[in-house]
């Protein structure tokens, strides 16, 4: 019987991983400029963290989590979501306490929900986000907000819609949640049972509900827009501001929820309106979590961040046609006929790569006619020809693969005239 691999996560093979590296990369890139720093975190946490941070009403607690006891009886999960464990280490390791306030962090890496797969959703998928933890500054809103889209943008997407609101703070968010309550309850029997859980525990996780969104009442429910106190509302002003200060288009949606309990004040998401992207647009998301640190156990220490998966930004650029750069091929290709010939090149190839150069060789005994077909494919720039006669003239043949040109160099001296070569 032949393994596979588990239902819900996916191999990434060569040519296909070099995409992965770019964005790898573009994304550390960034993060320089706008001076985040990589932080790492285990892939399992103590379940207790995301009980008391994502909330024990939010699908992810309830449906999507992987679970298990360790053999001390421990009660461990593996990370559904990264800014929990992201804010359990700022407090754990007293972050709050460092000269350099926000607290600017990235992270990278693997997360795991148990849901249904389907066209770019996967149980394991990986996510690239950033936190900023330590200050209330509605620009830094702005900020982080500036860091998804410039990423996006920086590989080529163009059909991207940046969409926001304001969930409130505290006082505004109870205003809210009453009028959800009276709007909901004479009529909850018609909800689904998660909505019916909901309704007096978390009432807005009723309108991030995937079953019942073309219910009636969803249309008509009280927009949290319209409960948010001055503080809030100014809020929300000035990262609208901030947002037209940095060219970043955005529209107002009074109806957009993020899935998690602890969001507060800012949230966003951003999509992709590229034609044939699928049902599902969100590529990104995120938001505002005041109060999180404290819900962990640490000092107060407002933060703001967001997530993006992966796998949905391939997803995008392949939607948009965008050609990524990364078919760079190898420096050089060694091509050897007679035995000692091909002995000598396993050393000369070694000093190539020692060099700083991509380099490679026939590994199955192959014609030379089948070794030249074997440097066309991996994209070689020059094929460097070495027989018994060359050998014994101590010389190698070099031909450019794009002109067709061939020279003939000294082979003690060939890596170092390569370079200089390269260097034209």
């Amino acid at each position: 019987m032949s393994i596979r691999l588990p239902r819900g996560t996916q191999d990434i093979l060569p040519g296909e991983i070099e995409k992965w590296h770019l964005i790898e990369e573009k994304a550390r890139e960034l993060c320089a400029k706008f001076q985040y720093r990589e932080i790492r975190t285990p892939i399992f946490e103590h379940t207790e963290l995301f009980l008391r941070s994502v909330g024990d009403t939010t699908d992810i607690v309830q449906k999507e989590m992987y679970t298990f006891e360790d053999r001390g009886e421990r009660s461990l999960t593996l990370r559904p979501e990264g800014t929990a464990a992201v804010v359990r280490s700022f407090v754990e390791h007293k972050m709050f306490g460092d000269a350099n306030q926000p607290v600017k962090l990235y992270y990278m890496g693997p997360m795991f929900r148990y849901e249904r797969p389907q066209a770019g959703r996967y149980r394991q998928f990986v996510q690239f986000g950033v936190e900023a933890i330590g200050s209330a500054d509605p620009a830094i809103d702005a900020e982080v907000i500036a860091v998804a889209m410039s990423l996006y943008q920086s590989l080529g997407l163009k059909k991207l819609k940046l969409v926001i609101n304001s969930l409130g703070d505290k006082e505004s968010r109870a205003a809210h949640r009453d009028a959800l309550i009276n709007h909901f309850k004479p009529r909850i029997g018609e909800f689904c049972n998660d909505c019916q859980n909901r309704l007096e525990k978390n009432p807005m996780r009723i309108l991030d509900c995937k079953q019942d969104r073309d219910h009636e009442l969803m249309g008509t429910a009280p927009s949290i827009i319209d409960y948010l106190n001055e503080d809030s509302k100014h809020y929300f002003e000035k990262v609208q501001q901030y947002l037209k200060d940095l060219d970043i288009p955005f529209e107002v949606d009074s109806n957009l929820v993020r899935g998690l309990d602890y969001y507060n004040h800012t949230a966003f998401e951003i999509m992709s309106d590229a034609e044939g992207f699928g049902a599902i647009t969100t590529l990104c998301g995120g938001g505002r979590y005041n109060g999180l640190t404290e819900e962990i156990g640490g000092p107060e220490a407002p933060g703001i961040g967001f997530a993006m998966s992966i796998e949905r930004f391939i997803a995008a650029l392949e939607a948009e046609k965008v050609e990524l750069p990364i078919d760079k091929g190898i420096d050089c290709y060694l091509v050897s006929l007679g035995e000692e010939a091909k002995d000598y090149t396993v050393g000369l190839l070694h000093k190539l790569r020692l060099a700083g150069f991509s380099a490679e060789r026939d590994y199955l005994d192959r014609k030379i006619k089948a070794q030249f077909k074997a440097a066309d494919r991996a994209k070689a720039k020059y094929v460097a020809v070495l027989g018994e006669d060359e050998l014994k003239a101590n010389k190698i043949n070099l031909k450019s693969m794009d002109t067709g040109e061939q020279t003939e160099l000294d082979l003690e001296t060939f890596v170092e005239k390569f370079a200089e070569l390269l260097q034209k």
